[in-house]
């Protein structure tokens, strides 16, 4: 963590998923609307393989998955949805590549974490991977190796940029609290020990030496916590579904140098308040944990609540440029 502490994250930034199938036009909304701090877009509306799920398992290294009616599934040999996966995500990385030339500075790219990915590609019995405690190392493992080759190959096409990896994981409280549930769907998978899930989520953010990791999940319950201990410089989090219960992990969190992405443009359709109203809960959550305002700009990157695949493109960049206006709002009226 100390040496993330001096990283310079950009003010706001978008949490990943965009709409719509058009790389080019993806790419050129994420670092359009986000000089300082653009990201790698997912567009899940191209179809299985650019799906959350589909794109990362791309990325597994001799591990592969192809889609069942259920979902996704593991299987032996690379086959035309590992194929699918892999060839939307290169051409993801050349449209950014073209719209990031010369670009220096932060850079965000997004890859499933280990739990959210154990509790939703199946095993060849149709068991999610998280019912076998040997199948979830074997793919924390392949991920780990994964993330590594897709982290240098993004160094190599953006050389000037210092990579954020966002670990997706919004599976994890259900993992933590046994809410999984099995194939049947009449009973749900047992709760992992949360020092296994630690552990895990250490070893991978180990894998990204040169810059910080963000875990990011739009589920109630973020273990801000058990996230921090695990390697986490961030936590990205929809900002709506925190309760007064949060305040003193979220308080202990940002003394210990975590930042926060904290989701406050709604990542659903509808009208938008003005910058300031959008971050009035931020500076509210701020003076009930007792936090200096001066800390706020230092503290906070400000996302969408979550990613923007179900809207229209035109609200998605209102939303992206909402998030820019209101981080300004924040810097220049901490209180």
């Amino acid at each position: 963590m100390s040496e993330n502490s001096q990283f310079r994250f950009g003010p706001a930034t978008g949490v990943g998923s965009l709409p719509g199938g058009d790389a080019r036009e993806a790419a050129k909304t994420a670092t359009g609307s986000f000089e300082d701090f653009p990201f790698l877009p997912e567009l899940p509306a191209r179809g299985p393989g650019a799906d959350m799920i589909g794109r990362t398992a791309g990325m597994l290294v001799e591990l592969y998955a192809r889609v069942e009616p259920s979902g996704w599934r593991l299987g032996d040999r690379p086959g035309r949805d590992t194929k699918r996966a892999r060839s939307w995500l290169g051409e993801d990385l050349d449209a950014l590549e073209e719209f990031t030339q010369e670009y220096q500075g932060p850079l965000k790219v997004q890859a499933v974490g280990p739990w959210t990915l154990a509790a939703n590609l199946e095993l060849r019995n149709g068991e999610a991977a998280l019912s076998d405690p040997g199948a979830c190392r074997d793919l924390a493992a392949s991920l780990a190796e994964g993330v590594r080759e897709h982290l240098a190959e993004v160094r190599r096409r953006v050389p000037g940029a210092q990579l954020v990896l966002q670990l997706d994981e919004p599976s994890l409280t259900a993992v933590l609290r046994g809410r999984v549930k099995t194939a049947s769907g009449y009973r749900t998978h047992r709760a992992v020990d949360r020092q296994v899930v630690e552990q895990t989520l250490r070893d991978l953010a180990g894998i990204h030496t040169g810059g910080p990791v963000v875990v990011h999940s739009c589920a109630p319950e973020v273990p801000f916590a058990l996230l921090r201990r695990a390697g986490a410089a961030a936590v990205s989090f929809d900002f709506s579904l925190l309760t007064e219960r949060d305040d003193e992990a979220i308080g202990e969190a940002v003394e210990a140098g975590t930042r926060l992405f904290a989701g406050v443009v709604p990542s659903a359709e509808g009208p938008l308040s003005d910058p300031a109203g959008s971050v009035m809960g931020v500076r509210t959550l701020w003076r009930r944990l007792g936090l200096s305002p001066g800390l706020l700009a230092e503290a906070v990157t400000l996302t969408p609540a979550c990613g923007l695949a179900g809207v229209s493109p035109g609200y998605a960049r209102q939303a992206l440029a909402h998030c820019v206006r209101a981080a300004r709002s924040l810097a220049d009226n901490p209180e």
